[in-house]
């Protein structure tokens, strides 16, 4: 195994919600003015009242309290035309630490950020296949040391850590080249309570593909849509849903499986008519086939922007992906009427901008009669979606509104 450090930045954004100043409540408008500052950045007091719906005193209360829990930091006086001078309010940077663990099928990752969404640092590690003493290791590993990056009085401020990784992923042994039954170490195993012992902090746990959505909600630059479908392309290609700025889950955590969409197979002598979106829009798929012209795909589970992928061979997969994701889309938008869909990947910007396009090409061709298709565009948070959307989980369990963000898992092994 080879391990690399890597550090990402990000900003982050997140809708705002109305206040309440009925007694009894103070937990709720502190979330709501740290999540109205995620979105909108630095704010004078008079501005977070209005935003927020509280009064102008229950929000200087509020603002008073989280200053002196060091998670708040005045800025420098803003003079105007007339009248005393405003004074910005800010997260601070230094008031809490996130940790992010992604457990992928070809790699594992880790991620250390700060209050204000910056990285301390982070850390990768690839692997032909996950086993749960080498993550757990890893993970350990990892969080010691990226926490002797941090001072003492910050490492107390580390409020949890967080975990993306597939669902019963050792169902997909076979599938990705393995004999059966070689990923059954992690067949009901708490994961969760593991690594909770190993590293020593509270962890929360969500699907990977869920999570990387989430991380659009948390970490998305630009204006978040209100209503959205996401696709992150991984290994295999997997989804969320976003309705009413709110991670739609599901009854057992596996809603927006996109991944397991049907979608038309591609005309390539398989004998098939349907098969699923992660036959054709996986990067695995695009590894099996640079197998098949004797070409190594090792440069796929690098680092994604230092791809070295023959260039007919990318085009063929990249138009094949997009002709299925969009299927997927049509799909999708005759059951819900969702505003974008968000495509977003392991992969180097340009890749996933053509992939981008090609979607859109193919849902030209559609006969959408009946439907109204949502807008295709890019995720905006990146190759690291899934870690962030990691690191995202305690954050969003601490210090933000709930409800607008990730609903993790706290019931031990993933569902």
């Amino acid at each position: 195994m080879t391990q690399t450090a890597t550090p990402t930045a990000n900003d982050l954004r997140m809708p705002p919600q109305r206040g309440t100043t009925l007694a009894g409540v103070r937990d709720h408008n502190e979330r709501l003015v740290l999540t109205l500052l995620r979105q909108q950045g630095p704010l004078p007091k008079a501005q977070i009242a209005r935003a927020t719906g509280l009064s102008a005193q229950t929000a200087s209360v509020i603002v008073r309290a989280l200053e002196s829990d060091g998670l708040l930091i005045k800025g420098e006086p803003q003079r105007g035309r007339v009248g005393q001078p405003s004074v910005p309010i800010a997260l601070a940077a230094e008031g809490a630490f996130f940790f992010g663990l992604k457990i992928g099928r070809r790699s594992a990752e880790v991620v250390l950020t700060d209050f204000a969404g910056h990285p301390v640092g982070a850390t990768r590690v690839t692997y032909a296949f996950p086993t749960p003493s080498g993550v757990i290791g890893f993970a350990e590993t990892s969080v010691r040391q990226l926490e002797s990056r941090l001072a003492a009085g910050q490492r107390s401020r580390i409020a949890g850590l967080g975990i993306a990784m597939p669902f019963r992923i050792w169902d997909w042994a076979r599938t990705i080249g393995l004999p059966e039954g070689a990923m059954d170490a992690w067949r009901d195993l708490d994961v969760r309570r593991l690594v909770e012992e190993a590293c020593g902090h509270p962890v929360l746990i969500e699907n990977d593909a869920t999570a990387a959505c989430g991380a659009e909600l948390v970490f998305g630059t630009g204006t978040v849509p209100r209503d959205f479908l996401y696709f992150y392309v991984g290994y295999f290609i997997g989804g969320g849903l976003v309705l009413d700025h709110r991670l739609f889950v599901g009854r057992t955590g596996n809603a927006a499986a996109l991944g397991s969409m049907p979608v038309p197979a591609p005309d390539h002598g398989s004998g098939a008519d349907v098969v699923q979106l992660i036959d054709v829009a996986s990067l695995s798929h695009l590894d099996a086939r640079l197998a098949a012209a004797g070409l190594d795909g090792s440069s796929l589970w690098g680092a994604p922007d230092d791809w070295t992928v023959d260039p007919a061979i990318l085009a063929a997969w990249t138009d094949g992906a997009g002709q299925g994701i969009a299927h997927a889309i049509a799909a999708a938008a005759a059951v819900v009427d969702v505003e974008a869909a968000l495509i977003d990947g392991w992969m180097p910007a340009g890749v996933r901008d053509t992939l981008v396009r090609n979607t859109v090409r193919a849902l030209g061709g559609m006969n959408l009669a009946g439907i109204r298709p949502p807008d295709v565009r890019a995720g905006t948070v990146g190759p690291d979606a899934r870690v962030l959307g990691a690191a995202s989980l305690p954050l969003s369990e601490r210090f933000l509104v709930r409800g607008d963000t990730l609903s993790p898992a706290t019931d031990g092994a993933p569902r």
